[in-house]
């Protein structure tokens, strides 16, 4: 409990302390980002990504305009990001310059076709939730399956309609808005379910969860379940569609922009 309050009297120490030398921002439009724990920020700006540090610059560009749309970016390994399209059931793993590495993976072909969701795993692996199927595959860098949580229908008697996933620390965190963010160990076995329900986005770092919730957010700290409100800066309250926090730093993403403010170190 302690770091977590902690961590809350650090945000609200910076949201009180902002200067405007101190805030960077990468001009938009925005359509997806992420961050990895170096706290660099990988942005797709239509068929473009981009790669930035947490000052705002860019050094990385690279098009990916023949892989459609990109509906979701895996930052889980530095400088080796995975890119992902439902619609085309397309997936690839790019390289530290940011070009497709390998051949891209046609899910639908390789027997994948009700792909919706998909990251990157321990050992150069991936988690796919497989909507058909009712339930999350693991499968190595061939897409041979390693594991899987069997039909999450059967086993929690639910009907899961996730719109986010994410590998933490060998747990798999899949977040369904009705139902809670459900956590699962490598080999697919059902862990407990966190009940945090309509998130916008979420994150987890250590042993927290930080989520945006109905333009608010929050740290859940997974050992005494207690919820924390971050302080957001308030000239951006009413503009935040996504938040994230990587080596503390707020990554603000709003309609045109994505800021990026610092948390004093020294806090």
């Amino acid at each position: 409990m302690e770091h977590l309050r902690h961590t809350t009297l650090l945000l609200a120490f910076a949201v009180a302390t902002y200067v405007s030398a101190q805030r960077h921002v990468i001009e938009g439009p925005i359509d997806a980002f992420t961050t990895d724990e170096l706290g660099k920020v990988y942005v797709l700006h239509g068929d473009e990504l981009a790669l930035y540090d947490a000052t705002g610059k860019s050094w990385l560009r690279n098009s990916v305009k023949t892989f459609g749309r990109i509906g979701h970016l895996d930052a889980f390994y530095s400088l080796k990001p995975m890119v992902f399209s439902p619609e085309q059931g397309q997936l690839a793993v790019l390289d530290n310059t940011l070009s497709i590495q390998g051949s891209v993976f046609n899910l639908p072909r390789l027997g994948y076709p009700q792909v919706v969701l998909a990251c990157m795993s321990v050992q150069n692996s991936f988690w796919f939730f497989d909507q058909q199927k009712q339930g999350a595959i693991r499968v190595d860098a061939q897409l041979r399956k390693l594991s899987d949580t069997g039909r999450l229908d059967l086993l929690l008697n639910i009907s899961p309609s996730p719109i986010a996933m994410q590998e933490y620390d060998n747990r798999l965190y899949i977040h369904d808005p009705t139902n809670g963010i459900l956590v699962f160990d490598l080999f697919g076995t059902y862990v407990r379910t966190i009940p945090i329900l309509d998130v916008e986005n979420f994150e987890v770092r250590g042993n927290v969860i930080y989520y945006f919730q109905g333009g608010t957010a929050f740290v859940y700290d997974m050992i005494s379940f207690a919820i924390q409100e971050i302080p957001l800066p308030t000239d951006l309250r009413d503009k935040v569609l996504e938040v994230r926090i990587e080596r503390s730093h707020l990554y603000l993403r709003t309609k045109d922009r994505i800021i990026i403010d610092p948390i004093p170190s020294d806090q």
